[in-house]
């Protein structure tokens, strides 16, 4: 068995990782050998919590080209494995660290088993907007500096 890894290449230019969990998957067996093939997109898929129950939403796994699949939905959403101590610490982060998600980063096999490289994350929009708000008020602060020292 070869080793095989799909990575999430927005990740790093859209976010920024506050933590990371490893997490297994339900799939059909389909879906396992299409995930082998290579066919997974993890661009705009994201996990949410449902019912105590973490699902990965938005993923596309596209259907494996011999399997016998009447309709088949390459979006639909996914239940994620893991301990429960992991997700209540997610659960709690998500509600008091403020503008969390949680994306995928990679799905690998580890073994014979298929796993997703979770990251709990900040948007980096949200940095840099915060970043910008602090530079207008310094410039904001600075023209009226100005203005005072020019009345004097």
């Amino acid at each position: 068995m070869h080793y095989m890894r799909i990575i999430n290449r927005h990740f790093k230019r859209n976010y920024q990782e506050v933590d990371k969990y490893e997490a297994g998957i339900v799939l059909t067996g389909p879906e396992v050998k299409a995930i082998r093939a290579g066919n997974v997109l993890l661009e705009k898929a994201f996990c949410k919590i449902i019912n105590g129950q973490l699902y990965l939403i938005n993923a596309q796994i596209h259907k494996y080209q011999y399997g016998n699949q009447e309709n088949y939905n390459p979006t639909k959403r996914r239940k994620l494995l893991l301990h429960r101590k992991e997700l209540t610490r997610i659960a709690t982060k998500l509600q008091t660290g403020g503008r969390l998600t949680i994306i995928p980063q990679a799905c690998y096999t580890k073994g014979r088993h298929i796993k997703l490289s979770l990251a709990l994350a900040r948007g980096r929009g949200e940095i840099a907007k915060k970043k910008r708000e602090r530079a207008e008020d310094i410039k904001r602060k600075e023209t009226i500096e100005m203005k005072e020292f020019m009345k004097r």
